[in-house]
């Protein structure tokens, strides 16, 4: 049998559930490969093992809570828990204790989750990289800014982990790492007690091995039944083929990769189409980034005039940027963003989910940024669901996804295509990381030129 931090949340769950496998055993299997393994990536920035054992041993002695009993999960260090110090990736907070954990994580363990530990994050959620490194080859960015969730899940860490996504922040990691990243349909999951970055923008979603445990997650977060147990595709699936502005940026192996997954979802019974998106999707990104800069200079107007010492001079600079966008740029950003939501709504009447890139290609070599979100920013505008699934590898052998997009609200429908789809595509890319890189990771960090979360 496979070692038991390698077996998938909802195979985990069943077991604990039934009793034929201990907390205990699975919180010790994680806790041998950080051991192992995290001196070298730098997933965690917090991982108590006592006080893991201790609620394993809890967890073993009490009835079964909920849907994740037993399971260990990870919690990105902009989501406050009241037992783990939270210092949202920035030194201004060393040390930061609050008071309460934030609704989500009171929610996973109310229904049975053991928080392992806090994983790494860029400097505020924005995009000052974290000390992590990619698990599959050290010397590239895991993405970000849920860097830590992301290289912790696809290094058989732990099983499943919460990341947040303002730009691109959980779609894009999960690309580089070869992992499943899902980002629910905005609002879905209570921000409550999440350093908040960007109101119209942040979303809590998860990080996991398997479509189905990223679905359980947030299923069990959000008391949605039809996530607990995904419903097999009824009837043919239709796909959308995307290609927009942000499209010119993609590789020409990321091309290639949408042209062969649109084949071979064809050939496994979908019905592919190309989707034109309308005009204005193309102006999303300039509205993005006007109603990114108006609410991340508010939302962090405390650091902003009282610790800028702490911050990272990129970040002082866009901030100081944010504050300079008007409240009539930013209402008509808000304005542009409705109306073409709008108008995708209406072309996805003709599309069960989209498909488009995660990522302009595989994780950029270096350690100095976390790359680039052009790929998500519209679609996290737009508040829709989307769902990286993986589907092969670059020319230097890392992982590249392709993301799911599905209706606003309709997340159990694009989590079932999603599902589909990734058992068709997933290959290389889904690879369990094992022998340290032989090359070295670089010590040395540069600012990146670009604005990127």
């Amino acid at each position: 049998m496979a070692d038991l931090n390698e077996l998938p949340a909802t195979v985990l769950a069943g077991k604990l559930a039934s009793r034929s496998l201990r907390a205990l055993d699975v919180v010790e299997a994680c806790l041998a490969r950080i051991a192992a393994r995290d001196g070298a990536i730098r997933a965690w920035v917090q991982c108590d093992a006592e006080r893991a054992r201790r609620r394993a041993r809890t967890l073993d002695a009490g009835p079964v809570l909920g849907p994740l009993h037993g399971l260990p999960i990870g919690v990105k260090d902009i989501i406050e828990t009241a037992d783990l110090p939270t210092e949202y990736g920035s030194p201004i907070y060393a040390g930061h204790r609050p008071a309460a954990d934030a609704a989500c994580v009171a929610t996973a363990c109310a229904a049975g989750a053991l928080v392992l530990g806090k994983t790494a994050t860029a400097e505020l959620a924005t995009f000052t990289p974290a000390a992590t490194v990619n698990p599959h080859d050290f010397t590239h960015t895991p993405g970000g800014s849920s860097s830590g969730s992301a290289a912790a899940v696809a290094d058989r860490m732990v099983p499943l982990a919460f990341g947040t996504q303002t730009q691109g922040s959980i779609i894009r990691p999960a690309s580089y790492c070869g992992v499943v990243g899902y980002k629910p349909t905005f609002g879905f999951v209570s921000r409550a007690g999440v350093k908040l970055l960007a109101d119209s923008l942040d979303t809590i979603g998860a990080f996991a091995r398997s479509v189905e445990d990223a679905a359980l997650l947030i299923g069990a977060l959000t008391a949605r039944k039809e996530l607990l147990g995904l419903a097999r595709p009824d009837g043919t699936i239709r796909i959308g083929i995307v290609a927009s502005r942000a499209s010119a940026a993609a590789s020409p192996e990321v091309h290639a990769l949408v042209d062969s997954a649109a084949a071979a979802l064809a050939a496994a019974g979908a019905r592919v189409a190309a989707a034109k998106l309308p005009a204005a999707f193309d102006g999303l990104d300039e509205a993005l980034e006007d109603i990114y800069g108006y609410e991340s200079s508010r939302s962090l107007a405390y650091e902003r005039s009282r610790r800028a010492d702490g911050l990272s001079s990129r970040l002082r600079d866009a901030l100081d940027r944010g504050a300079a966008v008007s409240a009539e740029r930013y209402d008509r950003a808000q304005v542009s963003r409705r109306a073409c939501g709008l108008e995708v709504a209406a072309l996805m009447c003709e599309h069960d989910v989209l498909i488009a890139p995660s990522a302009p290609g595989e994780a950029p070599e270096g350690l100095a940024s976390t790359g680039d979100p052009v790929m998500n920013r519209a679609w996290t505008l737009l508040g829709l669901p989307c769902i990286n699934v993986r589907a092969g590898a670059g020319p230097r052998g890392l992982p590249i996804g392709l993301q799911v997009v599905g209706r606003f609200g309709d997340d159990a429908r694009a989590l079932a295509a999603a599902a589909w789809i990734d058992e068709r595509l997933a290959g290389s890319a889904s690879a369990t990381p094992s022998a340290p890189s032989a090359r070295t990771v670089p010590g040395a960090r540069t600012e990146p030129s670009a604005m990127q979360e």
